[in-house]
């Protein structure tokens, strides 16, 4: 629903009786930050401060408000910040995704309450940039995002580093008992060497990527470093565009359409992003009355093919891609493939831009159509008596050989199971087997934490085994890479199949055929069902934890709040 058709200091007064009472002391109070009577006749273009003392991934987030007020008071509006909550993926217990839909309510609910002509979204790590898009699109004032982009890789003895791929992979490589606990110390100063987003194709690149390809940002903006000074200029462009974007008056309505998120979904494919792409726009659909239509999700992968070299598919990091042009080479590749009439907020097509790109100058990160980096999407979605509502596979970040495979369940019933018993040298399990999570999910983590990727046991790791098929509820990082089925729909907690796997039980899954299949026969699964019980939480009885449990939605809807997602859905995605 739209603001009033009021502008600038006299949009959304405070109700106190008397019109004109409330405008009066408004410009009163804010005459109290030295603003003058000019100043306050100008366009207000309200500016989102996400950071945080905790938040690395947003230190240069003062830097970026600095260069976005200069656009916006070079274009001749009047910037103004404003605090919103900002969410870490590595200080936010139990999981960053518990509070995505906090901080996309904060969003929201600071962009109707505050006098705003157009807002800029200041997003970065990986939960804020959803949360920013889910309350800017309830809102639907005119918004334009920006974010805090990657950092620079580290080095360690003269090898590349970058996160959290390779912190991954050396915790491995400790696990396995190769790297000492000194050196993994050493190793853990060297891994994010300065401000920004992980540098790899993790969930913070993806939702980047997806949101420039969505029309939501300015193009060129998904890739630039954290630390470079074209990020600033870029920032400086978007304050000027987002006065321009007042001025218009266009809303997200009008550029976040089924054509448009199909835009998006096509590029997440194309450069082998996180899963957690996935769910995350499905949210941002959701909040403009759109269905993701997953079996649509799996046509599409099968059509794109993974284009970009990058960690954790490929070998890259998300500054050779800048350098290669960012997402500019991968729509042009892509451009068969696009709808190229999709507004963006430049107020140009998608297919003019693409049209206006540079010519290639020969860069090897982005491959072209007939020389891709692997041939399908990097993401399957699977089905079967497992996974009725649908689970998926990171299938470019994975073993091949693993992608048929039939093992005996190991199944782990919560997160505490799983850490108790993991590394127990008694555990019965070979790397045949299939490691099982349940109680992950939306509900029974609660908030879905990136628990799927299950560690290798360790007495498995220290033979040397380095990947072995693992399913579960939960989510897993963009980061992450291994054989490892997610997103088990519908999750444990609320009695989906998943909470009827026993040890011992086989499960098969056939990624070609899009098939995860519990081989046990249905009267047995009955059976099984008469003692479920689902878990219980601790404090749930009130607070934000009460209204997560009641209104969270499963992983095909976004895990968006269900009162949150606009409904009935009144269209469909991708087309």
């Amino acid at each position: 629903m739209a603001k009033d058709d009021a502008k600038g200091m006299r949009a959304g007064l405070a109700q106190y009786g008397d019109a004109g009472f409330s405008l009066f002391l408004r410009k009163a109070m804010i005459k109290g930050m030295g603003y003058s009577d000019d100043d306050l006749e100008r366009p207000i273009i309200a500016i989102t401060d996400t950071f945080s003392g905790y938040n690395a991934c947003h230190r240069t987030v003062p830097d970026l408000i600095h260069a976005i007020e200069r656009g916006v008071l070079l274009a001749g509006g009047l910037p103004v910040r404003f605090p919103v909550i900002s969410v870490h993926e590595a200080f936010s217990h139990p999981t960053s995704m518990f509070l995505r839909n906090l901080m996309a309510i904060d969003t929201e609910e600071m962009i109707r309450a505050q006098p705003m002509d157009a807002v800029v979204l200041i997003g970065g790590c990986d939960k804020t940039v959803p949360a920013l898009l889910m309350g800017a699109a309830s809102a639907n004032v005119p918004a334009i995002m920006e974010v805090t982009g990657p950092m620079i890789t580290g080095d360690y003895k003269g090898e590349r580093l970058g996160a959290c791929t390779d912190c991954r992979r050396l915790w491995g490589m400790h696990r396995a008992g190769r790297i000492g606990p000194e050196e993994i110390e050493e190793i853990g100063g060297r891994l994010m060497p300065t401000a920004g987003t992980c540098m790899v194709m993790g969930t913070a690149s993806t939702m980047a990527l997806m949101t420039e390809a969505l029309g939501m940002m300015l193009p060129g903006g998904a890739a630039i470093p954290a630390v470079h000074a074209d990020r600033l200029r870029h920032a400086e462009a978007t304050g000027r565009r987002a006065v321009e974007l007042a001025a218009a008056g266009v809303t997200p309505d009008r550029i976040m359409t089924p054509k448009a998120f199909a835009n998006a979904f096509r590029v997440l494919l194309a450069v082998g992003g996180s899963t957690n792409g996935l769910i995350h726009m499905t949210a941002v659909a959701g909040r403009m009355g759109l269905k993701v239509d997953m079996a649509a999700i799996d046509a599409m992968g099968q059509a794109t093919p993974v284009l970009v070299d990058l960690k954790p598919s490929g070998q890259h990091y998300m500054e050779d891609l800048y350098k290669a042009g960012g997402l500019g080479p991968v729509l042009r590749a892509l451009k068969p493939l696009l709808h190229l009439d999709c507004l963006t907020v430049t107020g140009r097509s998608l297919g003019a831009e693409v049209d206006a790109l540079p010519e290639d100058w020969g860069q090897n990160v982005v491959r072209p159509l007939n020389d891709p980096l692997y041939p399908q999407g990097g993401i399957a979605v699977l089905a079967g008596n497992l996974a009725p509502g649908g689970a998926i596979i990171k299938q470019a970040a994975a073993d091949q050989k693993l992608m048929r495979h039939e093992g005996r369940a190991v199944v782990f019933d919560s997160l505490e199971d799983m850490a108790n018993r993991l590394d127990d040298p008694n555990l019965d399990v070979t790397a045949d087997d299939v490691l099982v999570l349940r109680n992950a999910g939306p509900k029974g983590a609660p908030g879905m934490p990136e628990a799927g990727y299950i560690p290798i046991p360790k007495k498995l790791a220290e033979q040397g085994v380095k990947d072995m098929l693992r399913l579960s509820d939960a989510r897993m990082s963009g980061t992450a890479f291994g054989a490892i089925v997610l997103h088990v729909t519908p999750e444990a907690a609320v009695g989906g199949p998943l909470a009827l796997v026993r040890t011992g039980d086989r499960i098969r899954l056939d990624v070609p055929s899009r098939s995860l299949e519990l081989l046990v026969d249905a009267a047995e699964l009955a059976r099984r069902r008469v003692g479920w019980r689902p878990p219980t939480h601790p404090g749930s009885e009130r607070g934000y934890l009460k209204l997560y449990l009641e209104q969270v939605s499963q992983a095909d809807e976004g895990c968006d709040f269900d009162f949150l997602t606009r409904r009935p859905y009144v269209g469909s995605t991708p087309v």
